[in-house]
């Protein structure tokens, strides 16, 4: 959980960074921004807002964390706040040379110096690294001696951040604690400020390992299971709402209870071992076998996790709970399976 109420903004930079395939440029400032209090106070909801805590990351290199340009110039200014500007040329120069994607879109790229952040309970300053690129129309409102008229003026939204990352003051030798928006691009088509900008990497917390092994079991129900073991979509359901509910009603997660609780089946958790295997070597990360479950993870994740059997194009079922109350079957005179459902009210 992160809490900006008493978050204050020292320093702020703003430079205008183009697309490099374009061969647009860089518009750098002059100087830092002064904005007054009522400008400031809307930037910090602007670019606070999105984040909400939970799912944290780490800045990374393959061979050496100091080569890891963003590490590097943020380390600098955490040394030194006074020296933001600098710093903020150079990392919007570090944005430009990874801005080579044609979809890629130029936008006002700002650096910002905070203090006084709560991150679970632990107040530490921030590296703000944030960047504009969406314009949306407004209608200004113009009085005049005969009346009003209209004027159409191109803008940013405050209520909708395109791209942010918020650098916390703590765990510098491991990369730092870190926090990702990114609002435009969620495909691979243009990830070029997550993985080319910043470089990071999921930090293997609570919530790494909650959502990691809520898609493992969600990848082996609707995958692996079917190709070893003869199972139908109402089991399939089934086998998925007792994994989430496992994870709601559980604070602490522990493989071998799950397996026992859960699956229960000797050559079902035997698949289950070796699918985990599989997973974690084509993923490469590793699900610890113990760990406090992350309901931020549980709640997310769940989303994604619906236990809906389709039929045909014709129906969908939603099913939440008590297999007893479906049954599958077969009628031979039609040739066709059919589902019973047994239900008390109907609403």
């Amino acid at each position: 959980m992160i809490d900006f109420s008493e978050t204050v903004m020292e320093s702020i930079c703003l430079h205008r960074v183009g697309n490099k395939l374009r061969d647009e440029g860089i518009v750098y400032s002059a100087s830092l921004l002064h904005p007054d209090e009522a400008v400031e106070a809307s930037l910090l909801k602007y670019f606070l807002t999105p984040f909400k805590g939970g799912e944290y990351y780490q800045l990374q290199h393959d061979s050496n964390l100091e080569m890891n340009e963003v590490y590097k110039y943020v380390s600098d200014i955490f040394d030194d706040p006074s020296d933001l500007y600098e710093q903020s040329r150079k990392l919007a120069m570090h944005l430009y040379a990874q801005s080579e994607h044609p979809m890629v879109k130029d936008g006002e790229f700002y650096v910002a110096f905070l203090k006084d952040c709560d991150v679970e309970g632990e107040t530490m300053d921030a590296v703000g690294l944030f960047k504009s690129e969406s314009k949306e129309t407004f209608l200004k409102i113009c009085q005049e001696s005969k009346g009003y008229f209209l004027e159409a003026e191109s803008g940013i939204n405050l209520n909708k951040l395109d791209k942010g990352c918020l650098i916390f003051k703590v765990e510098k030798e491991k990369g730092y604690l870190v926090a990702v928006v990114d609002n435009t691009n969620k495909g691979n088509d243009a990830r070029y400020w997550k993985d080319g900008f910043l470089q990071v990497k999921p930090r293997e917390d609570n919530y790494f390992h909650t959502q990691n092994a809520l898609r493992l079991c969600k990848n082996f129900i609707t995958e692996k299971l079917p190709e070893g073991f003869d199972v139908t979509k109402d089991t399939q359901v089934d086998l998925m709402n007792k994994s989430i509910k496992y994870f709601k009603e559980h604070e602490d997660f522990s493989v071998r209870d799950f397996e026992k609780e859960v699956i229960s089946q000797p050559q079902v958790i035997e698949s289950f071992k070796e699918y985990r295997k599989e997973y974690e070597e084509q993923n490469d990360i590793s699900i610890s076998d113990r760990f406090n479950i992350s309901g931020q993870a549980v709640k997310k994740q769940s989303r994604v996790m619906k236990s809906v059997i389709k039929l045909d194009k014709n129906f969908h079922i939603y099913v939440h709970g008590n297999k007893e109350n479906i049954v599958r079957g077969y009628d031979e005179e039609s040739g066709r399976y059919f589902y019973q459902l047994f239900f008390k009210e109907e609403s």
